[in-house]
């Protein structure tokens, strides 16, 4: 019996091994196509606000829609992706959110500016709760920290290659294609790529393993089995969509992953204005370029630590402190970015922030698998993504707004660290996990405290 679980034990890893090499990079360059048209804005503002007399409270408002249209359309579209499967839905999302972001190429005024940041937050609902489902299907619970984290690695490489390509665009596009400004070019260019990858999902995403050409009929059963199975042992009932929706722990993962990711969105929106101010702050001088490669410099150290901190979480099968931790130093380093007396040390705290919140998100999502399964899975992980998202609408438009007031950033990022702050501590009163060995592979339930 032990030499048939172990035959079965190397099916499995090896299924796995075909499923990261094939799937997570496919997957990844779709969502750093989908962060760069969802955040390039915040390059764009930097000659698009004065361009359009956008001031700091408009230009947060226009950027925060996006999220409002994200939030209403999250749960359907998550729901009809569990229905009709990922390839087709995926391939749908990109398709209409690469036409959208390209013609914010076209936008004339506040109006037009903010009707297109809604519905580029409609055409792109479901996409990031979608992977984040579709991922539960093709892998087991001791690897999914370290997977979503690979996965999430496109946010951080988004910003280390598309600010530079982003600001080369502003800088290099008056004139190109008949547009005005270069940050039209740059809109309509970055655009197009999430319409053509859309059109590959369609051939290239199988929806499970079972439909995946490139694993053996041994391995596709092998590894179907082994996710049934471990979900049949952590919640022995499929979850209701009612009951997913319902459920007092998917309320409280909301408002944590909405203290985070407040902070992320802050950092995506107006970091490159914040080194953009060091100039004033401490006499020197950037080009575009080089505003875009410092803003860089605290993704690249965010990934490195990011991947770690979901090794280690999954190698321990803890998830709370792995959760809390990140959030507190993200917190204390945006809370004194601004107080500091070096550019250089203001970019370390930034980076600070940008650590915590990247650590974070990844082992977040380990944590509704514990109790939920099913369409209730689809709708609660588009839940707590749509209402963790809505900190995308809050933090631009109060950081703007803050900032308009005191004609500084630092009452914004007091805020930031506020909320992840009380991230930190909601995810530590929530109920504790039990010893459940390496990323809950034993299936025993997270407790309710």
């Amino acid at each position: 019996m032990a030499e048939v679980d172990a035959a079965t034990d190397r099916v499995v890893e090896g299924a796995v091994r075909k499923a990261m090499w094939r799937l997570l990079p496919f997957l990844g360059l779709c969502y750093l196509l989908n962060y760069v048209d969802r955040v390039n804005v915040g390059f764009a503002a930097l000659t698009m606000n004065p361009d359009l007399g956008l001031s700091a409270a408009a230009y947060g408002l226009g950027a925060g829609l996006f999220f409002i249209g994200y939030f209403f359309f999250e749960v359907p579209s998550n729901v009809i992706l569990h229905r009709v499967g990922a390839r087709i839905w995926i391939a749908r999302i990109m398709i209409t959110w690469g036409v959208v972001a390209s013609a914010t190429a076209f936008v004339q005024g506040e109006i037009s500016f903010y009707i297109v940041r809604f519905l580029l937050g409609i055409a792109e609902a479901g996409f990031f709760p979608g992977i984040i489902l579709y991922l539960t299907y093709w892998f087991p619970r001791a690897q999914r920290a370290k997977v979503v984290a690979l996965f999430f690695l496109a946010v951080p490489l988004s910003s280390v290659l598309g600010a530079p390509i982003s600001t080369l665009l502003i800088q290099n596009g008056d004139g190109v294609l008949g547009f005005d400004a270069g940050w039209r070019f740059m809109f309509f260019v970055e655009g197009i790529p999430a319409l053509l990858v859309g059109v590959l999902v369609l051939v290239l995403l199988p929806d499970r393993p079972s439909r995946a050409r490139w694993l053996s009929g041994v391995e596709q059963q092998a590894l179907e089995r082994r996710i049934a199975d471990e979900d049949a042992a952590q919640v022995p009932q499929e979850t209701g969509l009612l009951a997913g929706l319902r459920d007092g722990r998917v309320v409280a993962l909301s408002v944590i992953y909405f203290g985070v990711v407040f902070g992320l969105y802050v950092l995506a929106f107006f970091l490159p204005q914040v080194v953009s101010d060091l100039q004033e702050q401490f006499g020197v001088r950037f080009s575009l370029v080089e505003i875009g490669l410092i803003t860089a410099v605290p993704y690249v150290v965010a990934s490195v630590v990011m991947v770690l901190n979901a090794r280690h979480s999954d190698h321990t099968g803890e998830r709370r402190l792995h959760v809390a931790v990140p959030a507190f130093l993200g917190a204390a380093g945006v809370a004194v970015a601004l107080y500091l007396d070096s550019p250089y040390l203001v970019i370390a705290a930034m980076t600070l922030c940008a650590v915590g919140v990247y650590s974070a998100i990844p082992v977040i999502w380990q944590l509704p698998s514990a109790f939920l399964t099913g369409v209730g899975a689809a709708a609660g992980i588009a839940l707590i993504n749509s209402f963790g998202n809505l900190s995308g609408f809050v933090g631009p438009y109060l950081t703007g707004w803050l900032q308009d007031l005191t004609g500084s950033f630092r009452a914004g990022m007091f805020v930031v660290a506020a909320f992840m702050v009380l991230a930190g501590v909601i995810v530590l009163l929530i109920g504790r996990e039990r010893n459940e060995g390496p990323a809950g592979a034993t299936g025993r339930p997270v407790g309710r405290g």
